[in-house]
């Protein structure tokens, strides 16, 4: 595709945002196909095109827009090859509930840094961050490493280097993504699992030793 201008990208995000008004709901899988529609049509964008499409996306009122240029970008093989820290950060901003945190974790930061398309350092800056969605997506960003349908191929070290720093954060959207990420892990490493929750069982939250505890033992988080 040619060089997209700052109209072209400006046209593209009010047909979405047309389209998305259209629909007679707003389900999940209605607003996937519809972003299926624009990703055949924009295989052959840029990936500075795509990911100017998506910030613009995400200008819009409503999760559904913001889930739209995750998804174009996460499904758009050269402009997820292309995030970095900087593009995450502006991908990023504006998080502020467990369902933006989640798509955009396991879609976008996941994956860049899976790859190792961003450093451990910035993750853990996360991990650090005052914010509990930004603490959130560190978490939640290492369920790509692990998860087999995410492509993850496992990575022990870098899954609990994240998930150590966060044992005594008891905010409840931090320790729901730590039971999620432990479990993810459990699949592939149950031994280190287990070391881990023996080691830090008096300072984890109940529902993170529950739940993991479950999953090792039974498969699932509640049987």
């Amino acid at each position: 595709m040619p060089s997209t201008t700052p109209d072209q990208v400006e046209e593209l995000t009010q047909e979405i945002v047309a389209c998305l008004q259209a629909l007679p709901k707003r389900a999940t899988a209605d607003v996937r196909a519809l972003r299926r529609e624009f990703s055949k049509r924009l295989a052959h964008a840029s990936p500075k095109m795509m990911i100017a499409l998506a910030l613009r996306l995400m200008d819009q009122p409503g999760f559904e827009p913001r889930f739209v240029a995750y998804e174009l970008v996460a499904h758009h093989r050269a402009a997820l090859a292309r995030l970095r820290a900087r593009e995450l950060s502006q991908l990023g901003r504006g998080l502020d509930s467990w369902y933006s945190v989640d798509t955009f974790a396991c879609y976008l930061s996941g994956p860049a840094w899976r790859e190792r398309q961003v450093p451990d350092s910035l993750i853990h800056r996360w991990a650090r961050s005052k914010d509990r969605w930004w603490r959130r997506t560190a978490l939640v960003s290492t369920v790509p490493l692990n998860n087999r349908a995410r492509g993850g191929r496992g990575d022990t070290p870098r899954t609990l280097g994240v998930c150590a720093p966060l044992v005594d954060d008891h905010d409840d959207m931090v320790v729901k993504a730590l039971s999620w990420a432990l479990r993810e892990l459990a699949k592939r490493d149950p031994k280190a699992v287990r070391a881990f929750l023996a080691e830090y069982k008096d300072r984890l939250a109940a529902r993170v030793l529950r739940e993991v505890r479950n999953k090792l033992t039974t498969g699932v988080k509640n049987p």
